[in-house]
């Protein structure tokens, strides 16, 4: 992978809390971090080259996860707080692009349900059987614990439910609202459309969605390589191109060679 100017690696330094000075230690910061960004990853590290949770406890470039968590103060403090900020419900969080749990700000939840949801009216040609039969259930109680919700959908695997699941997040139909841990540990569950039922009421086109997805990204990172965007996020390589074309056009972006883009 290409290196990156060392002005770039300052840049992500301060808006990614890559510096001691800044790291996070409290939910409402995880926040104000998220609402800065649009988007972050929740307890991944370095490896991911995108900004999350776990990096801006950690306060540092090299932040690398341990193998065992449950005894790393870093690793364990941003577990914390990612179930502090679900419960406050102030951000989006679910598992999304790519199976990767990420927190959203609202103003980016449009965006994405615009490139990776689907419209109710449009769920029976898209969810599978089971995620459809999740939904419903959902929609009927509104919050549901996983044991709950998988005898109430009368799954004998907890792999199918696990699988509706998954399919969902990334469809950005289900959130989880909270995290318990007594008597015994399990999220709670409800549809997206009642915890954020402005934002994801809102829609937009899917190319107008990936120029936003785009400026954000660039705001993030301050300069994307070639294939970044697209390898990232799944779109063509063309789709990505255009987007970030569109920001050169607008004056938001530098085009410095084919594929590498800078912000202004």
């Amino acid at each position: 992978m290409r290196e990156l100017p060392e002005e770039i690696e300052f840049y992500r330094d301060r808006k990614w809390h890559r510096e001691d000075s800044l790291k996070i230690d409290s939910a409402e910061e995880v926040e104000a971090m998220v609402e800065d960004l649009g988007f972050c990853l929740g307890l991944t590290d370095v490896r991911k080259a995108l900004p999350s949770v776990y990096i801006a406890v950690c306060g540092r470039r090299d932040a690398h996860m341990p193998r065992t968590v449950q005894k790393d103060y870093e690793a364990s403090r941003a577990w914390v707080l990612k179930d502090e900020v679900i419960a406050r419900g102030r951000v989006y969080y679910a598992k999304l692009v790519k199976g990767n749990s990420m927190f959203l700000a609202r103003r980016m939840i449009p965006v994405f349900n615009a490139i990776w949801g689907c419209s109710r009216k449009g769920e029976g040609g898209v969810l599978s059987k089971d995620a459809q039969r999740v939904l419903a259930v959902l929609r009927k109680e509104w919050e549901m614990a996983t044991a709950d919700l998988r005898a109430e959908c009368g799954f004998k695997d907890k792999k199918d439910l696990t699988r509706a699941m998954d399919e969902l997040q990334r469809r950005m139909k289900v959130v989880p609202q909270e995290v318990v841990y007594v008597p015994k540990f399990t999220y709670i569950w409800t549809p997206a459309e009642a915890r954020f039922p402005e934002e994801t009421a809102v829609t937009m086109s899917r190319e107008d969605a990936v120029r936003e997805l785009a400026r954000t990204y660039l705001k993030t990172c301050g300069m994307t390589l070639r294939g970044e965007l697209s390898g990232k996020f799944g779109f063509q390589r063309w789709e990505a191109g255009k987007a970030n074309q569109q920001l050169v056009d607008e004056g938001f972006a530098e085009r410095l060679s084919t594929g590498i883009y800078k912000l202004s």
